[in-house]
C-alpha cells in the first residue's frame, strides 16, 4: 500500500485526467469517480465500481484532501470548520448561511505572509500554498456536511477570504476557480465567487486580463498612505493611488464593481478625515465600501468600535456620497477572524493554554 504522502490526490482532476491515471480500466470510469468526488463520497461509498476498482483506488488514491476535524455551531446557523490536510497541517474555514444562499470562506494559503497588524492568520508567517484541490476540498467537504452533493448543493457562494493571500498562490487559485466552476463538477458561478487581496496590484491587473470574472474585494482598510502602511506592510510596494487604478482597470476589464473592504479600527481609522478621504479616492469610480467591525484578536491592542459608531461611520459616508454597508458578522461568537481557531488548537495540542 503506497504511503498517504505518496498517493496522488483525485479531487480537482478533470475526468479525462482520472481516467488517464487507469489505463487498464474503461474511459466512462473517469466520468463516475469525478462525479462522486464532487458530492465528497469516498471510495468505499463508490458502490457503481467494480470492489477491485474501489480496492485500487483506496490504495493508491486520495479522494478528498480535506477532512472536517472539527466543528464550532454559531449565532444564526454559523459554522466555524476546522480541516486537516494530509501533511497533517491545519485550515479553517466558515459557513454562512443567508436567505439569499449560503456561503462558504474558504482558505487558500496556511498561514499568511502579508503581515497586517490586525489579522490572526498571519501571526505566524506563511507555512505553504494550498493546492487547487485542498481549496476545492474544503467546498466539497463543507457542502457534504450541510447535506450537499453535486447536484444539489448546500453551498452556492464563495469567498476566498480565509486565511492567505490568494493572488500570493496566483497559478493554484486559477486552477480552483476552473474546477469549481466546471459543469461537470460543482458549476458555481464566477457571479457567486468573490475574492479579496491585500492589493497586490501587479496580480490584479493580471487576473482582470485572465478571463476570470469573480467580484474583486480589496482590502484597504486605511484611505492614507502612512496609516495603511502602518496598519499593512503590502502598501509599501503599491501605495493607494496605484490600488485605485487597478481596481479601476478590474472594472474596465470585466464590467465587475470592486468592492473595498474596510475594517473599522477603533481610534485607528474611524475619524472624520478618514471617512472624507475614504469618499475622494472612491469618487466617480463603480465600487462599493463594505465597513466591518474588528474582528478582535488577543495578540494585539486593536479594538472594534461600538455599533452605533460603525453606524455613525457609515452615515458620514453615506452623506458624502459614498455607496457603503455595514457588513453583518456571522463569525465573532466561534472565533471566526482567520486564523484564530487553528492558532488556539495547535497551541492546546502543545500544551500552552494562554491564547
Amino acid at each position: 500500500m503506497a504511503e498517504t504522502q505518496d498517493k496522488i490526490q483525485l479531487l480537482g482532476l478533470s475526468a479525462k485526467e482520472i481516467a488517464a491515471l487507469l489505463p487498464d480500466h474503461p474511459a466512462y470510469c473517469g466520468a463516475q469517480i469525478a462525479s462522486f468526488l464532487n458530492s465528497g463520497a469516498g471510495f468505499d461509498e463508490m458502490t457503481s465500481l467494480k470492489k477491485e476498482l474501489r480496492l485500487y483506488l483506496q490504495e493508491n488514491f486520495i479522494a478528498n484532501p480535506v477532512a472536517v476535524l472539527d466543528v464550532f455551531h454559531g449565532r444564526e446557523g454559523a459554522k466555524k470548520y476546522l480541516f486537516k490536510l494530509c501533511d497533517g497541517n491545519l485550515i479553517e474555514g466558515v459557513y454562512m448561511p443567508h436567505d439569499y444562499g449560503n456561503t462558504l470562506c474558504l482558505s487558500t494559503q496556511i498561514g499568511c505572509r502579508m503581515g497586517c497588524k490586525f489579522c490572526a492568520s498571519g501571526i505566524d508567517g506563511l507555512t505553504r500554498n494550498l493546492t487547487a484541490g485542498e481549496m476545492l476540498g474544503q467546498v466539497v467537504a463543507v457542502n457534504r456536511d450541510n447535506g450537499g452533493n453535486a447536484k444539489e448543493r448546500a453551498v452556492n457562494k464563495l469567498v476566498l477570504m480565509g486565511s492567505g493571500e490568494p493572488f500570493d498562490n496566483y497559478d493554484n487559485v486559477l486552477k480552483f476557480l476552473d474546477a469549481v466552476k466546471d459543469e461537470n463538477g460543482l458549476n458555481i458561478s464566477e457571479r457567486n465567487i468573490s475574492l479579496s487581496t491585500s492589493g497586490l496590484c501587479d496580480k490584479i491587473e493580471k487576473f482582470a486580463d485572465s478571463g476570470h470574472k469573480v467580484t474583486l474585494s480589496i482590502s484597504l482598510h486605511a484611505p492614507f498612505d502612512g496609516l495603511r502602511s502602518e496598519l499593512m506592510p503590502v502598501n509599501k510596494a503599491f501605495g493607494i493611488e496605484r490600488l485605485v487604478r487597478s481596481a479601476r482597470y478590474y472594472f474596465e476589464k470585466t464590467g465587475r464593481r470592486v468592492i473595498f473592504e474596510y475594517t473599522l479600527i477603533k481610534g485607528k481609522n474611524d475619524g472624520d478625515d478618514c471617512a472624507r478621504q475614504l469618499a475622494r479616492i472612491t469618487s466617480g469610480f463603480p465600487s462599493h465600501v463594505n465597513l466591518i467591525r474588528l474582528n478582535e484578536v488577543k495578540e494585539n491592542d486593536f479594538r472594534a468600535p461600538t455599533t452605533d459608531a460603525a453606524t455613525e461611520f457609515l452615515r458620514k459616508l453615506q452623506k458624502l456620497g459614498v455607496s457603503a454597508t455595514v457588513r453583518k458578522s456571522l463569525g465573532n461568537d466561534i472565533e471566526g477572524a482567520c486564523g484564530q481557531l487553528r492558532r488556539r488548537y495547535l497551541h492546546e495540542a502543545d500544551g500552552d493554554k494562554t491564547l
